[in-house]
């Protein structure tokens, strides 16, 4: 088994507070394809090399997840921490078989599809990392099994162009969806998977891709302008597998290639850091969402609202489903403040 195909997820001691009737987290101690131009929200980002969100002009919210035990349910389902919990209602060898069906699904498709096989040793915290290694060589004939990559050639200019060309192919059938590789048949399995899953977990899988869709799709703020909404992925998992598991879990319509990042070698802070720069503006606002103390440290030391999730029966913290596009809108005004105007929590006054 692979390690890098779920997150490490080692938990830490987290204390909360009520503020503003909200659940506030604290750590303690914490062929010829080109690249695409680097887009925000599919192809807004047109913005050259400066602040990506230098060319919009309206408010932006940029929600910030985690994947493992967050978005799906995967670990706690391998080891039967997630069915044992409830007590001998949901049967916790299903579960096991459950996530190792998907676990052995992923890693096939990693090593078959993305390359992972030769690349596993060369985790980078993005996609587009590699971008300036890739002269833009038709790949259409290109022959990837006998090009001389050598995964752990990492100061190897040549090497790196190899990698860049790997990643190049990847942001590309990940684009293109799992339906351009794979019939009918073998699709119809993973959505049964799916379904099988969700009933096991109360729908949490198909409740979190319904709260990033509302995400996804923006709202009006009181003065009627339009205000942005972008999803980002931060995992603790390698970043091919996150990718495919985005492919599986149904995500990738929602959450576009270039906006996955792995913390698996510089952790949750650099990534939080990277997404930052690339979005930091006036009117742009950020929110972090995951079940970890690493996510959660990170978040407070960018001073992000942060909103914790808990897939255990027994908790405080927020479920799938519940979590929705309104709960974290009232995270964002708690830290950043009510800038539409509203006075409803003017209670002091």
């Amino acid at each position: 088994m692979r390690a890098q195909v779920i997150s490490p997820g080692s938990r830490g001691n987290v204390r909360g507070f009520r503020w503003h009737k909200l659940y506030i987290v604290v750590c303690e101690g914490i062929g010829d394809e080109r690249w695409d131009e680097v887009n925000v929200a599919e192809g807004r980002r047109r913005c050259g090399r400066g602040t990506a969100m230098q060319c919009f002009q309206s408010k932006l919210n940029v929600f910030v997840w985690d994947m493992d035990e967050t978005l799906i349910l995967l670990k706690s389902l391998i080891t039967g921490a997630y069915t044992k919990a409830f007590n001998g209602s949901k049967d916790v060898q299903k579960g096991i078989e459950i996530g190792k069906t998907w676990e052995n699904q992923i890693l096939r498709i990693c090593d078959d599809y993305f390359f992972y096989e030769q690349i596993e040793g060369c985790n980078k915290p993005f996609v587009d990392a590699m971008r300036e290694y890739d002269d833009g060589l038709d790949l259409t004939d290109y022959d990837f099994a006998n090009d001389g990559f050598v995964g752990t050639a990492f100061d190897d200019d040549a090497n790196k162009k190899k990698l860049a060309y790997r990643h190049r192919i990847i942001a590309h059938k990940y684009k293109k969806g799992l339906r351009s590789l794979f019939g009918e048949k073998m699709i119809k399995s993973w959505d049964n998977l799916y379904e099988v899953t969700d009933d096991l977990t109360d729908k949490w899988l198909s409740s979190a891709r319904a709260c990033v869709a509302q995400c996804a799709s923006g709202n009006k703020d009181s003065n009627g302008s339009g205000a942005e909404n972008i999803n980002v992925i931060v995992t603790s998992g390698s970043l091919i597998p996150s990718l495919v598991k985005c492919l599986l879990f149904r995500l990738d319509d929602l959450i576009s290639y270039d906006n996955v990042y792995s913390s698996w070698e510089v952790g949750k802070y650099q990534c939080f850091s990277l997404i930052k720069e690339r979005f930091n503006g006036p009117n742009v606002q950020f929110c972090a969402i995951g079940d970890g103390w690493e996510e959660c440290e990170a978040a407070e030391n960018m001073q992000w609202p942060f909103v914790q999730v808990d897939p255990l029966p027994v908790t405080t913290s927020h479920r799938f489903p519940g979590l929705n596009l309104g709960t974290l809108g009232h995270y964002i005004s708690v830290v950043y403040g009510d800038h539409d105007g509203d006075d409803d929590d003017d209670d002091d006054e």
